[in-house]
């Protein structure tokens, strides 16, 4: 098993897959990360909805203006949502949650990306949370925050330099 480090160090955004689907354990395994993350008073505001569906991969790779075509070519998409009547920091909640499920991923020797969907548009302006909404038949009540696609890595990027690091952002204060 990987370290905390390694994992964090190896794990990098990747956006192309072999068309191999992913094992039922595997699925599970990210999704139970999401589940588990921590939550803002344990409200655990989160939902994840995972499609592995080629037609429903085909249509939510429009669901935003650049930069998302590839989930066509993706074997599994977790839609990453919370609702906002349940905490007010869905936001943050869902974004630990996705990290957990990205972080998982590694973990198993899978490949993942993060695509932004919270304020963000289609390629026609309209709202890209909705477009998606629509899609996987959600109610309005949730919000989504993200998409974070995963499968067999089909390209291979280097770790982390972590002579790259910008410690100067960093600043330790001591007492």
């Amino acid at each position: 098993m990987k370290s905390f480090e390694e994992l964090t160090i190896g794990r990098r955004s990747i956006r192309k897959y072999k068309s191999d689907s992913l094992k039922p354990e595997e699925v599970r395994l990210l999704l139970q990360a999401g589940l588990i993350a921590p939550t803002s008073k344990n409200k655990k505001p989160c939902y994840f909805i995972s499609v592995e569906d080629k037609e429903k991969l085909a249509k939510l790779s429009n669901c935003k203006r650049g930069g998302c075509r590839f989930v066509s070519e993706s074997p599994l998409a977790i839609i990453i949502g919370a609702d906002p009547h349940v905490s007010d920091v869905w936001i943050e909640d869902a974004a630990i949650a996705a990290t957990y499920i990205q972080l998982q991923a590694e973990a198993l020797g899978l490949g993942s990306y993060w695509i932004q969907i919270r304020d963000r548009e289609t390629p026609l302006g309209g709202d890209s949370g909705e477009f998606i909404r629509e899609i996987i038949d959600a109610p309005m009540s949730l919000q989504i925050l993200a998409i974070i696609t995963v499968g067999y890595k089909d390209e291979n990027k280097p770790p982390h330099e972590l002579g790259d690091l910008p410690w100067e952002c960093v600043r330790i204060d001591s007492f």
